[in-house]
């Protein structure tokens, strides 16, 4: 394998309910304290990211990160209906001067799966009025950080927070509700069309006119298990379209189809200035329920590794909009940094190689963190967190990564150092 990355920016990403600690006022804390994480990881300490962010981005800055997507806690920001921490505003704005001053690019992310406690207790996006809090939170914050970033994504894997959350109940608020679920996706997909128009008519006011705006959404190759199989296909094309596929539609360009209902906010238009990808996996399926290829080559959660789907669901967004394209994130759940290193290449090498006007790939993550309902179980970073003293050490496919920067691309001596490891199948067998 040799490639160059034909200058795709190489960065990293995190959420701050996964790294920050010292929040007990949202979500994802009350569901810990329900007991719900699998190895009872608290996420209120996390990797303590919050105090230890110097440290953290000086390891960004040795390793050549080029540009960070973060986010900022919204109940740390807002701990009461309408009470802003200027505090908590100002720490922020000086983790950003600094990442801004190390010559890293800040794309901040304004929801990522946590809500106040507040807003929860209001009903959150399955109420529809509360669409105003959120737009009131996304002006404070641009206004606040207008200066300092020009690049926003309102709402992260949106599909993943109203499914997880309100259909399955797997994650908070924990109800299974299909009406829930179909509400919270047409209040998200609105929340996101209006605050798309906020922040750019916000930042325009305040003489910045060099913004971009997008969402992240996840986004799977979806396969048939059986390709002549009709009734495999059939299952494939719905699962594509009721996951994924019609709330990207309706956020990026204002045409709904269930799950996503009718608002006045929802109208035909164009809503990102990026697309934002998130991509880890492809589902293979034959009916209602997920599935994994036979033989298929898995992570240590049992996701097919499959790189090329990165490249044939970009192909699918920039149809729908021609748009630049983020990788706003990408990674694996390699708890040894086996393979993390293969897997990193081969899905650029999948991206450079798909003539995509790809610009951004940012890596899941750069610090092993809280992984939500896996607490601290699944490492996904180029850099190890040690639990115990949190102590930072650069993985072997973190020193992989620096020198991909340096260098531009995989040259095939890079690759046969760090890459040239097999997979293995949900069986444990090398493939």
């Amino acid at each position: 394998m040799e490639f160059q990355l034909n200058d795709i920016l190489l960065g990293a990403a995190s959420a701050a309910t996964q790294i920050e600690g010292g929040d007990q006022n949202n979500t994802w804390y009350d569901w810990y304290r329900r007991g719900y994480i699998k190895d009872g990881a608290d996420p209120s300490v996390a990797t303590d990211h919050y105090a230890r962010w110097r440290e953290d981005l000086a390891l960004m800055k040795n390793m050549g990160i080029q540009c960070y997507r973060f986010g900022v806690e919204w109940s740390r920001i807002e701990p009461e209906e309408g009470v802003f921490d200027e505090a908590a505003i100002a720490r922020y704005r000086e983790e950003i001067q600094a990442m801004v001053d190390a010559g890293i690019r800040p794309l901040l992310t304004l929801h990522h799966f946590s809500d106040p406690l507040w807003l929860a207790e209001k009903g959150a996006f399955a109420n529809r009025d509360n669409i105003t809090y959120y737009l009131r939170f996304v002006h404070k914050m641009v206004v606040s950080l207008g200066d300092l970033v020009s690049e926003y994504i309102t709402f992260n894997e949106p599909n993943v927070y109203a499914f997880n959350g309100f259909l399955v109940g797997a994650w908070p608020p924990g109800k299974k509700d299909p009406l829930a679920m179909c509400r919270v996706m047409t209040a998200i997909t609105a929340a996101h069309i209006e605050a798309y128009g906020l922040i750019r008519k916000t930042r325009l006011q305040m003489g910045y006119g060099d913004t971009r705006v997008g969402v992240a959404l996840h986004l799977r190759a979806f396969a048939p298990k059986d390709p002549q199989d009709p009734i495999h296909r059939f299952w494939a094309e719905k699962a594509e379209a009721l996951f994924q596929g019609n709330m990207l539609r309706a956020m990026c360009t204002g045409h709904a189809a269930f799950p996503v209902g009718k608002h006045p906010s929802i109208v035909p238009g164009r809503y990102c200035d990026f697309h934002g990808v998130n991509y880890y996996t492809r589902s293979t399926v034959s009916g209602p329920a997920d599935g994994v290829a036979e033989g298929a080559p898995v992570n240590d959660l049992g996701w097919e590794i499959y790189p090329q789907g990165i490249a044939e669901v970009c192909r699918k967004v920039y149809r729908l909009l021609p748009r630049p394209i983020y990788i706003t994130e990408n990674g694996t759940c390699d708890n040894e940094d086996r393979f993390r290193a293969r897997y990193i290449a081969e899905h650029l090498q999948a991206l450079a190689d798909s003539g995509l006007p790809v610009e951004r790939y940012y890596h899941w993550c750069f610090c092993d963190n809280w992984e939500w309902l896996e607490g601290y179980t699944a490492r996904f970073g180029l850099v190890r967190v040690d639990y115990t003293d949190q102590s930072r050490t650069v993985k072997r496919s973190g020193e992989f990564y620096r020198k991909m920067i340096r260098e531009g691309g995989v040259s095939e001596a890079l690759y046969r150092e760090y890459c040239a490891v097999p997979y293995r199948n949900a069986d444990g067998e090398e493939c």
